[in-house]
């Protein structure tokens, strides 16, 4: 079994527990910095007068020096490295939002401390040439962090609504960080009333020179193999495109590029949460099968992807599936949408996605239709012949539009019934799942097959985790054949698509509603009854709190019961476990449990919970 040594963005379980098991799936250990090191929390402690808070405070960011040290300590044992800089620079994600004195000093000298955590990269890379080093980096978002050093969330609607409008246009860096609240006329923004401007921008500038610098001085010198730079809760304007387009730009110049991409050595793409998956995906890819590239379709049920903007990304998103495609070591090789748009007739897209914003046909009309000769038209291989996959590895089926959801299922019955290998992504639903289309999934028997599967979030984040986990699972079933490793990887790939149905359909579009309203019912301060649940340990007593446990925990443990009663994990349903010589090879459904004590408010907030099913396959 291979070892790889992780240094999560934080430790929400989308960043650590759930890319954990994706290793285990695909066979790989993957090693952390002990719990206490990666920790980040909201604010804990809070200032009030009788029934109104006046303020918050006291966050948990990361231990960066901890973190530098693990790296050293653990680095002759592993056979890869994937980082986060922002983890090992400032602690995590939120910590490298924390508002500052100063941005820093001249660059490249604009920090030591931070220079010399960073330069750990130099240290594993020239005394393990040959070990793969892969990086994820990220542009920090527009938005302040919600009750974390203080700041509410009219700091967030405010910072967020400022940074995001138009910037003036510089293509140089001294010029990029001096000129954050320049608009387009050359005119200043006006003054803040809930967060310290300058500050906020002290902090860009801070960000971005170690931006630069690992691209100039880690990248550009061959110390990281490959990086992954995210654009984290982005838009199509804002204070973050002149930082897009400057390292666009170094990509290009430094990298080898084109159009501010090289799959061989970094992308920029939307996306934060879901980056661990992907990086995952593509060691794995390198490690077991030496970094062959692995063939996609990508098939979208309603609007093709290239006429979705969502409004927290400024990449459409069939570029953003495309992207995710190349940093998980694949190659998209064919794209289409159904039904095809209508010849001579726009088609325009709200920036929301999961509209329905095409004309549509009927579900009759879809069932009619041959998917199977679709896809060979699709792939171009020998129509009809039995499991053949000549040009294609994987086919991505990304829903966009409800009404099309049984033409979706439809593929992934022909995909199934042929042993071809699916990923599905829901992006009907605005953040999680879509109640009807994850039903319809659900009562099909060939979603237990799929090799990915995610709701959760933005657009970019659910690319990042179906695709990640779909490319680490074909890694390990198209090459491993001992039956021991291939029957424990089956256990933990089986659980993780059960828990991203768990969270992403049961809890974040069913179970949360319940606790928000309790939360909120029982708010213990009158100016945040509205948004309790952002806080729970802070804004609703100790007995509520244990309360919600209790509610959450219950809850949890009725969805479990009901998901594995659903036909796609049903006992006796199968599972793919392995592609040998060409054919499939399956495993059934058992059973699924969730221990009671297990669901938890990772970071006392109802958006965020520890959730770990076991699912058992034979």
């Amino acid at each position: 079994m291979k070892t790889v040594l992780y240094v999560p963005l934080d430790d929400r379980p989308a960043n650590l527990d759930d890319v954990i098991v994706q290793g285990k799936a695909a066979g790989i250990h993957i090693i952390t910095p002990h719990l206490g090191d990666i920790q980040n929390r909201l604010d804990s402690e809070k200032t009030v007068e009788g029934t109104t808070l006046l303020g918050t405070s006291t966050p948990a960011y990361g231990k960066p020096s901890n973190i530098h040290d693990f790296i050293l300590k653990h680095a002759a044992k592993v056979d890869g490295f994937i980082l986060s800089s922002d983890m090992l620079a400032y602690g995590g994600l939120i910590g490298s939002r924390q508002l500052r004195e100063n941005g820093g000093g001249a660059y490249p000298d604009y920090d030591q401390d931070t220079t010399r955590l960073l330069d750990v990269i130099k240290a594993i890379k020239g005394k393990y040439p040959r070990k793969p080093v892969f990086v994820m980096d990220t542009i920090m978002r527009l938005a302040t962090t919600s009750f974390a050093d203080g700041l509410a969330l009219d700091a967030y609607n405010e910072s967020r609504a400022l940074m995001q409008q138009p910037r003036q246009s510089f293509t140089a860096f001294e010029d990029i960080v001096n000129g954050y609240n320049l608009s387009p006329e050359s005119t200043e923004y006006g003054e803040t009333t809930y967060f310290n401007k300058e500050q906020y921008y002290n902090t860009r500038q801070h960000k971005f020179k170690t931006n630069l610098y690992i691209l100039d001085q880690l990248a550009r010198k061959g110390y990281i193999d490959f990086l992954a730079v995210g654009v984290d809760d982005a838009n199509t304007q804002g204070v973050q495109i002149n930082e897009i387009h400057y390292v666009e730009a170094r990509i290009n110049e430094w990298l080898g590029g084109t159009d501010g991409q090289n799959p061989e050595r970094a992308i920029i793409l939307p996306d934060a949460d879901g980056l661990g998956h992907a990086l995952v995906a593509r060691m794995a890819n390198q490690l077991l099968r030496g970094g062959a590239k692995t063939r996609y379709a990508v098939k979208y049920f309603g609007p093709h992807g290239s006429t979705i903007i969502n409004t927290y990304e400024y990449m459409n998103l069939h570029e953003n599936v495309v992207r995710h495609v190349d940093i998980v070591g694949g190659v998209v090789v064919a794209d289409s949408a159904y039904p095809e748009p209508n010849v001579g007739t726009g088609t325009t897209s709200n920036v929301e996605n999961g509209n329905e914003l095409t004309s549509a046909t009927s579900v009759d009309e879809a069932s009619s239709f041959d998917m199977a000769s679709e896809l060979d038209r699709m792939t171009n291989r020998h129509p009809g012949k039995p499991g053949g996959k000549p040009g294609v590895d994987i086919e991505i089926i990304a829903i966009t539009a409800l009404d099309q959801v049984q033409a979706a299922v439809a593929q992934l019955t022909s995909n199934g019934e042929k042993g071809f290998p699916s990923v599905l992504i829901d992006f009907v639903g605005k953040g999680p799942a879509n109640v009807d289309v994850a039903e319809a999934l659900l009562n099909s028997p060939y979603t237990g097959r799929v090799l990915g599967y995610s709701a959760w979030n933005t657009p970019g984040n659910k690319i990042g985790m179906a695709v990640g986990m779909g490319q680490s699972r074909y890694a390990l079933i198209t090459t491993e054949t001992h039956a021991h490793a291939l029957r424990d990887a089956m256990n933990a790939h089986g659980s993780l698509l059960f828990k991203r149905f768990l969270k992403d359909y049961y809890y974040k579009a069913v179970a949360i509603a319940d606790i928000r309203t309790y939360s909120r019912a029982h708010a213990l301060y009158t100016n945040v009854a509205t948004l309790a649940d952002q806080n729970m340990s802070l804004f609703n007593s100790e007995e509520d709190y244990a309360h919600l446990q209790t509610l959450l925990r219950d809850l949890m443990q009725t969805h479990t019961v009901t998901l594995a009663g659903k036909p796609a994990f049903a006992q006796g349903n199968v599972a793919m476990k392995q592609i040998c010589n060409g054919k499939a090879v399956y495993a059934e459904y058992c059973s699924a449990l969730l221990e009671y004590a297990n669901p938890d408010f990772i970071w006392g907030r109802a958006f965020e919970i520890t959730l770990n099913p076991k699912v058992a396959l034979k």
